[in-house]
């Protein structure tokens, strides 16, 4: 399976926490990450999206359809995530666009056991496969990019 944690983009600050909305350098940040995961993800791709405005936009910009998935909101744990995405066991690849610290301590957790809070920079993609082969299965991490690099 693969999940790829996609970061919201440079936001407002502001409250409510909900509603605060990109900046035009968030905006640019979105558009160019879309543009690259339109061209690598697989259209079987499930994209589920927080809530929170910023988010949204964000998973606007890749011009595909989206789920809006409230467990995925600011503050969300890491169990509230890989549920929500059906890891490990989905059968195909889940984008989860989100929030930080939530999306690191995923990262931390699938690719050290620990519910570190690893930086995942604004607009950026982790992405991770779990590989089952004879053995135990793995975690992988094929990819972390940020929208600089895209």
């Amino acid at each position: 399976m693969d999940l790829i944690l996609w970061r919201h983009a440079e936001a407002e600050p502001g409250e409510p926490d909900l509603g605060r909305r990109l900046t035009s350098k968030g905006l640019k940040q979105a558009e160019r990450m879309g543009a690259w995961l339109d061209q690598h993800l697989p259209d079987s791709t499930r994209i589920l999206v927080s809530p929170a405005d910023r988010a949204q936009q964000t998973a606007l910009a890749l011009k595909r359809k989206f789920r809006t998935v409230d467990e995925l909101a600011p503050g969300a744990s890491v169990a509230a995530v890989l549920g929500a995405a059906g890891w490990p066991d989905s059968r195909e690849p889940i984008l989860v666009v989100g929030h930080q610290p939530t999306l690191g301590s995923v990262a931390s957790f699938l690719l050290s056991g620990d519910e570190s809070y690893w930086s995942v920079r604004k607009g950026a993609v982790w992405w991770l496969t779990n590989r089952d082969r004879a053995g135990p299965s793995a975690v992988v991490l094929r990819v972390a990019i940020g929208p600089e690099f895209v």
